[in-house]
């Protein structure tokens, strides 16, 4: 479990520089939402066990510090890890490309299951598909750009943390 500790830390690093980066963009009313990050490295490198630890962690941290009910970011983002879990055999996860796209795909997928949940609480719901449409553009594009270095910075945390060697069999 040392491995699932030291990507929820990595996990955790994210979330506060998302949490200051939606802070300095809430006067222009803008979402960033990177959940995929969250998913994607610990279901492509790490072995089921810490990985759906990693990933039930950083779920928890998304539902601690968001108004929905608990438990919903941990069941999707532990979904979410089970799908990619069961296809990375099929992926060169080696890739970096392949690891930013896997990224994309989950962010995709957990957002709009997200905002079709929570739809219904807003005032006008029609009219907030807008919003939510941009806030998911500027998402990806925010995913897009770091997710290499998140993912540069995941693996050389658990080399720092001296766990033994992931094996990609």
């Amino acid at each position: 479990m040392v491995r699932a500790l030291v990507i929820f830390l990595t996990q955790l690093l994210l979330w506060v520089i998302l949490a200051q980066a939606n802070h300095s963009l809430a006067p222009l009313h803008v979402y960033l939402f990177g959940g995929g990050l969250f998913v994607a490295f610990a279901a492509l490198r790490l072995p089921l066990r810490d990985g759906y630890g990693a990933v039930l962690l950083g779920g928890m941290l998304f539902d601690a510090t968001t108004p929905v009910r608990f438990g919903t970011h941990t069941l999707l983002f532990a979904v979410a890890f089970a799908v990619i879990f069961n296809m990375r055999d099929r992926l060169p996860r080696e890739e970096t490309i392949v690891r930013v796209m896997v990224a994309l795909l989950a962010n995709l997928g957990l957002f709009l299951v997200l905002s079709f949940l929570r739809i219904g609480d807003a005032p006008a719901p029609a009219a907030a598909w807008g919003r939510l449409f941009f806030d998911l553009l500027c998402s990806q594009a925010v995913i897009a750009l770091i997710g290499p270095w998140f993912f540069a910075l995941q693996d050389r945390t658990l080399a720092l943390a001296r766990t033994e060697p992931v094996t990609l069999d």
